[in-house]
């Protein structure tokens, strides 16, 4: 079976299996990296919400786990290929498969019936992992949250440059997670044209948020956007 058919063919494990699994991320994270989380104060205490989290490498769920220290259901893109020794994680966990450019109906079916029953999903808006700088949001978190009407809480996850590179020197990574307010939830308008700009604002703002809980130098595209201003100064870690 190839990559691609291996990640189309997921879904999430039990949410039993991905409780235990979590105590395997947190012994992983604690054993090999100095990873630091602050603000698990805004993590509201009950589903659903959507975590919207940068996307700068393939080990970034496995943080994220280790932060939120409840079952997940992530969405990973179904189109993509990944390195035989990332299969593991996808494979072990489960995720919901996503196509990046549309969504298909199966999807946004899965997606719904989790945040129906309360749990959390967690979603990368870049939907690849390229790059070390943050790029524009594609529509699926945005419209997850308003056909929901589920807030977003965004996580910021820095310090994971060259993780490997660090480990095979005997050196511990320093990773910073920061977890900001939950924002939301949103609605959309009926006219198509108004509904994609929306949607692009909704994106922009979620992007922003996630930008204020990372260093400068990673903004990317929203550098020296005001919204990262305003976002700061509502801070609560």
């Amino acid at each position: 079976m190839s990559n691609k058919n291996l990640i189309e063919s997921l879904h999430p494990r039990p949410a039993f299996v991905r409780y235990i699994l979590g105590y395997l991320a947190m012994f992983i994270v604690s054993m090999l990296t100095k990873t630091k989380v602050r603000g698990r104060k805004n993590i509201p205490k009950k589903g659903p919400f959507i975590i919207t989290i940068n996307h700068f490498s393939y080990v970034d769920p496995v943080f994220v786990i280790h932060a939120i220290r409840r079952p997940i259901s992530f969405l990973a893109a179904s189109d993509q290929k990944i390195e035989w020794h990332f299969l593991w994680a996808p494979f072990i966990y489960g995720f919901i498969p996503t196509n990046r450019k549309v969504l298909a109906p199966s999807t946004i079916k899965h997606a719904k019936r989790a945040l129906k029953e309360d749990e959390i999903l967690g979603v990368f808006p870049e939907g690849t992992s390229t790059s070390s700088q943050l790029r524009r949001a594609k529509n699926g978190a945005a419209y997850l949250s308003a056909l929901t009407e589920s807030r977003m809480l965004p996580i910021g996850i820095s310090g994971l440059e060259n993780v490997w590179g660090k480990l095979f020197r005997g050196t511990k990574p320093k990773v910073t997670i920061r977890i900001g307010k939950p924002f939301g939830p949103f609605s959309l308008p009926k006219n198509r044209k108004e509904r994609e700009n929306h949607l692009k604002e909704i994106g922009d703002e979620a992007m922003c948020r996630i930008a204020a809980l990372l260093p400068r130098e990673q903004h990317g595209v929203f550098k020296s956007n005001p919204k990262i201003i305003q976002v700061c100064n509502n801070f609560d870690f």
